[in-house]
């Protein structure tokens, strides 16, 4: 397995425009698990009935419950050596930016600067109907919904299925998957769309693909050149050893 740390290494070393793409899988070792895993939230709650932007509209309460329960696991989860990892690779210009599905802010909090948060976040929160923005402090949960000046409900700003992708997360991504030259592909079932369109993009304009994942995905025989069956935790910190071995010591 070494020699796939030092095979993505050497991809990371001469790239132009290295990008990672990440998705729940790079959270688990946080404490968050992937919605759709036997402990993840979806076993608990049914998509059909809170997962969706109608079902939040039909009935917000009960949906907020389910939000409570996502904060709690979010304040509690704290970046993991994947996190640190691709930070790391920033700063170092080995890579250009995350693109990433998760809603958790880890990425920002281990020091990437650079992130394009597709599927929104959860740090503030805005009215349905009037888009008013809040910070969680601004709010009270005494009563659910927590309700805007407006009298609309008050919700994260996270995107819920059957909302688009925020405009300017999704244009980022699509530009920076057209130009990368390298693209890490961590921790994501590679299922989701328009998400997953992402690697195919990246793909069909000449990038290698590397995939750190330790069950093969979507896209593992089909689109990746280089896979590491490893959890993202354990495999970035060796990348990122192989690369300062490569380099002299330094990244």
């Amino acid at each position: 397995m070494e020699d796939r740390y030092e095979i993505a290494a050497t991809k990371l070393k001469n790239a132009r425009c290295g990008v990672a793409l990440t998705g729940a899988g790079i959270s688990v070792e946080s404490g968050i698990p992937d919605f759709r895993s036997p402990s993840g939230l979806w076993s608990k709650y049914d998509p059909e009935e809170y997962g969706y932007i109608e079902s939040f509209r039909k009935n917000p309460a009960k949906v907020w419950r389910m939000i409570l329960e996502v904060q709690e696991l979010l304040n509690n989860a704290h970046p993991n050596p994947a996190h640190i990892s691709l930070a790391e690779l920033e700063r170092a210009g080995h890579i250009k930016a995350v693109i990433t599905q998760n809603i958790d802010s880890l990425h920002q909090r281990a020091g990437s600067v650079e992130v394009i948060e597709y599927h929104g976040h959860a740090r503030t929160l805005r009215c349905d109907f009037c888009g008013q923005n809040y910070l969680p402090d601004m709010i009270s949960l005494d009563e659910l919904p927590p309700r805007c000046v407006c009298t609309g409900p008050i919700r994260p700003n996270f995107v819920f299925f059957g909302e688009p992708i925020p405009t300017i997360a999704h244009r980022r991504s699509m530009e920076y998957a057209a130009r990368c030259d390298v693209m890490l592909v961590i921790g994501t079932s590679a299922t989701v769309a328009p998400a997953s369109y992402l690697p195919y993009i990246a793909k069909e304009r000449g990038a290698y693909i590397v995939e750190i994942n330790p069950s093969p995905s979507a896209i593992s025989e089909t689109l990746t050149d280089l896979y590491i069956g490893e959890p993202a935790g354990r495999a970035l910190p060796l990348v990122v050893e192989a690369l300062r071995r490569l380099k002299g010591g330094s990244l």
